[in-house]
């Protein structure tokens, strides 16, 4: 009985509450489905369908839904329990609710009937046929893949690969412009994701932008891995990717510094590797920006809820190299499903409706595609990440790991930097994102975007979305939230204030490179080249 008081619990205070609200808000309900008084109008899309509304039992089926959603979200919430248990309460009561929906299910969809009768039952045979390819598949068809083909019509920026190795391919994109800056830029990007969200369509396309912008572009295209590799570590992605680009780029160019870039995992990447070279005596970047990366892993946005010593031990067990199998992978399959169910009723629920009820065929999306191409990760390397990054926190301690045999301080990094935080990303928030510029030592820049993890990233200047917030004078004080408090919002993209802050550290232009590589240094493939053509 002494361990039942530390279980998670509601006060009887606010339980009675909760309670009170939830049978004041039922009886009006019943009380609207027998005619007395007009239904509320339902905002949630799943109930959107005419249908809904037009079939009396469906619609009192769908708000007594909402409001049993609604009071067990609140009872989550109001859970006394530490933070991260209650998160963790949260999400599982979230997942329940949004797998529960009535719009789930082919008995009690009626908008999913209507289109069964009025086809003669033609939906429901393709909706089968979809289940079955995706099944075949093994995911739930986000978009139709058949759309969409690497190298054809997405990814198309003219680039050669000019190098590669077991763990990599590096690209250099071929210029637009008849004069370059001199020192060219290295984009290193995650290698959880295939590289080609930078490289989506010439309109979206941030390396595209580069390149216009007269950037020597080169970018890091991570391997897929399969079995051959699956013993890499977290020092092989640091030494034989990161550092082994910087070299590579270095000799191409002719150039000591290099401006580079690191986005979300590829950033804590990247500042590891400028981390064991500043240990040896080198500092090769020109300037570092980080979009939407983690150093301090303090808040861990909505991941956090599945990170745990046990968690972290059984992923050791099954996949490290100390296992009773030795290294293993980690499938690209398993990471994406964790990401979808992150947010489930996009990208879960709105497609089982879709294609498998309704029989409709999901709309070509690159995005969508991308976000399906999913990668695999070495087991050895994905589990000292987890341990001492989420769990352990230990990147942003001076001299506390030993990476490639140097310890690691972030704050040696001498170089400018700019950091990027997206407003509504809830895999690296926005204040996570910022508190890199209390580890980093260089002068700093901090700029937070509109909208989430992706789209708040790839915001080009033509499309006039969304907007940014810029701080005032270069003040960066350790609370994020007092930043932002004097920080100026901005109409449209962040894009072209970090191009003018990436020019100023890219040296003086010079006549473009009539061919890539050089003789060392041939090209191998044209872009985007084999490895990111590789599925999981």
């Amino acid at each position: 009985m002494q361990q039942m008081t530390h279980l998670p619990q509601i006060s009887p205070t606010a339980l009675a509450e909760l309670q009170a609200d939830y049978l004041k808000q039922a009886t009006a309900l019943w009380n609207t489905s027998l005619g007395q008084g007009e239904a509320p109008a339902v905002g949630d899309r799943r109930f959107a369908a005419p249908e809904w509304r037009a079939n009396p039992a469906a619609s009192f089926m769908s708000q007594l839904y909402l409001l049993n959603a609604q009071t067990l979200s609140r009872m989550a919430s109001a859970v006394e329990a530490d933070d991260k248990t209650k998160a963790r309460i949260r999400f599982a009561v979230q997942q329940f609710v949004d797998a529960v929906s009535p719009s789930n299910f082919l008995a009690l969809n009626p908008e999913a009937q209507k289109l069964a009768l009025d086809s003669k039952g033609e939906t429901l045979s393709r909706g089968l046929q979809h289940l079955w390819g995706d099944v075949q598949r093994g995911h739930v068809s986000q978009t139709d893949e058949s759309a969409f083909e690497v190298g054809k019509n997405v990814a198309t920026t003219a680039g050669s690969i000019v190098f590669e190795n077991d763990l990599f391919q590096l690209i250099e994109y071929a210029p637009l412009t008849a004069e370059v800056h001199a020192r060219p830029f290295l984009l290193v990007p995650p290698c959880i994701n295939k590289f080609y969200i930078l490289d989506l369509q010439p309109d979206n396309s941030l390396i595209r932008y580069a390149v216009s912008e007269g950037h020597r572009v080169f970018v890091v295209s991570w391997r897929n891995p399969d079995e051959s590799v699956k013993q890499l570590t977290w020092d092989d992605y640091i030494d034989q990717g990161a550092i082994q680009a910087i070299r590579v780029v270095q000799e191409i160019s002719g150039q000591d510094k290099i401006n580079t870039l690191g986005f979300c995992v590829g950033g804590t990447i990247l500042a590891t590797a400028l981390a064991v070279l500043a240990a040896r005596g080198e500092q090769p970047a020109a300037s570092l920006t980080l979009l939407t990366a983690l150093l301090d892993f303090a808040d861990n946005g909505i991941l956090d809820i599945f990170v745990d010593e046990a968690m972290v031990r059984l992923r050791e067990a099954t996949l490290g190299p100390d296992s009773p199998k030795g290294p293993q992978l980690l499938h690209g399959q398993e990471l994406a499903t964790t990401f979808s169910f992150l947010r489930p009723n996009d990208l879960v629920w709105n497609y089982v409706v879709g294609n498998y009820l309704k029989g409709e065929a999901p709309p070509a999306f690159d995005l969508l595609y991308w976000n399906g191409d999913s990668t695999n990760l070495p087991g050895p390397m994905y589990c000292w990440y987890l341990r001492h990054t989420y769990l352990q926190n230990e990147l942003k301690q001076p001299g506390k790991l030993t990476v490639c045999g140097e310890k690691v301080d972030l704050g040696a990094i001498d170089a400018p930097v700019y950091i990027y935080g997206s407003r509504e990303d809830h895999i690296v928030p926005w204040q996570a994102a910022y508190r890199s510029t209390q580890i980093l030592k260089g002068k700093k820049r901090f700029v937070m975007g509109a909208s989430g993890h992706i789209a708040g990233v790839i915001n080009p200047p033509a499309k006039r979305k969304r907007s940014h917030w810029i701080g005032k004078g270069s003040a960066l004080p350790a609370d994020p939230d007092a930043w932002f408090a004097s920080a100026t919002e901005h109409p449209g993209s962040w894009w072209p204030d970090w191009s003018a802050w990436l020019a100023s550290h890219a040296g003086a232009r010079k006549p473009a490179p009539k061919a890539p590589g050089n003789r060392k240094f041939k090209v191998i493939e044209p872009a985007p080249g084999r490895y990111v053509k590789v599925k999981a």
